[in-house]
């Protein structure tokens, strides 16, 4: 099986890192960061008129059509710029709708997703929730939900959520609009992404699919998360060796040292390892594939592994400078810690991937 991109996907790569190499990176994340507004508007505008939004969400609904692989490589150019736009967690609300929207659901929001009218965000954390598993305390009673989801990522920007609610059958979706919501700032690690607490009072919702779909959606996104991490840990490797073959001590340049040679392969290492885990994940989404829940458990953890190391190894390459405010080490290491949080932990998904491949095996035996 070829597990590679398609050739639409590649190309769809290189516009995508050539527009944001040109218009995003540290120096907007920085602007970012000192900011008090929600997101770079002007950036998010920029992307709306490159219809990025709109890469899944089918034509019939002003949209593109276009594959698991393109939303991917999407997913990894925004994790390698650092781009304080919601495109990921609209993107993450878009295929929530696309596996387990009603034909009412997707007609009134999948057109507004698509062309930026709509922001979406996932609300699933509740406090310090790490498994996607557990049964939320948020319930659907009577079509409204009450209570509080925190932090969601890109909560501050959002008009409509995908909310976790509890079931018999374990965590579900339901749909809500955020009129008349309490968004809140929640200041997190990751100062570039701004996340919010997100409090609901009888706020009305509708039910979004079965347990079942909301298991089959967290695949999807740790395929997308993966490709995000990839992308984050490729721009924290690339700045490091640049760093590593300019920065002179004891008479010669660092990269030149045994030592900081092997972290550098290390680092390239861990990520390719990680790549290839994402493309398989990638293609048994696109193809629907009953190995997706093992592929999506392996790209998540591998993925998190990759950029873990890249971003540790980056600040102690760095030396001292490394762990200044002025210096962009910060961004990458925030980074890494608000994706490893942001879809649950990591120990929740190789719990996941032992699962599935007990499951497989016992399926072959």
């Amino acid at each position: 099986m070829n597990f590679d991109l398609s050739d639409d996907a590649k190309t769809l790569k290189e516009a995508a890192r050539k527009f944001l190499d040109a218009r995003a990176g540290p120096a907007v994340a920085r602007r970012a960061m000192d900011s008090t507004a929600s997101h770079d508007a002007e950036l998010w505008a920029a992307i709306l008129e490159q219809g990025w939004p709109a890469a899944r969400v089918p034509e019939a609904y002003g949209g593109l059509g276009l594959g698991a692989d393109e939303a991917c490589v999407l997913a990894e150019e925004i994790g390698r710029s650092l781009a304080p736009v919601p495109l990921l967690s609209t993107m993450q609300v878009i295929e929530a709708l696309l596996l387990a929207g009603s034909d009412a659901q997707q007609a009134q929001w999948l057109p507004k997703l698509a062309s930026g009218e709509a922001i979406g965000a996932l609300a699933w954390g509740e406090g310090d929730a790490k498994s996607l598993a557990a049964n939320p305390a948020m319930q659907l009673h009577n079509g409204t939900v009450s209570g509080s989801k925190s932090p969601v990522a890109d909560g501050q920007a959002a008009t409509l959520a995908v909310v976790t609610i509890a079931t018999a059958d374990g965590p579900a979706m339901a749909l809500a609009s955020l009129d008349g919501v309490q968004i809140e700032p929640q200041e997190t690690l990751d100062l570039v992404r701004k996340s919010a607490r997100l409090s609901f009072a009888e706020t009305p919702a509708e039910p979004l699919g079965t347990a079942a779909d909301w298991l089959k959606l967290t695949e999807r996104l740790a395929v997308l998360a993966a490709f995000e991490a990839l992308g984050t840990a490729e721009a924290v490797r690339d700045m490091t060796v640049t760093y590593a073959k300019d920065r002179v001590a004891f008479g010669q340049r660092i990269g030149r040292y045994q030592g900081v040679k092997h972290k550098l392969a290390d680092m390239y290492i861990k990520a390719e390892l990680a790549r290839a885990h994402a493309l398989h994940g990638c293609w048994a989404w696109q193809a629907d594939a009953s190995e997706l829940s093992q592929a999506a458990a392996a790209a998540r953890v591998a993925s998190l592994d990759a950029l873990k190391l890249a971003a540790e190894e980056s600040l102690q390459l760095h030396g001292g400078i490394g762990f200044t405010w002025e210096h962009d080490c910060q961004f990458y290491y925030r980074r890494n810690r608000q994706i490893a949080a942001a879809l649950g932990s990591r120990a929740h998904w190789a719990d996941r991937l032992v699962r599935a491949l007990e499951q497989r095996n016992r399926a072959a035996a």
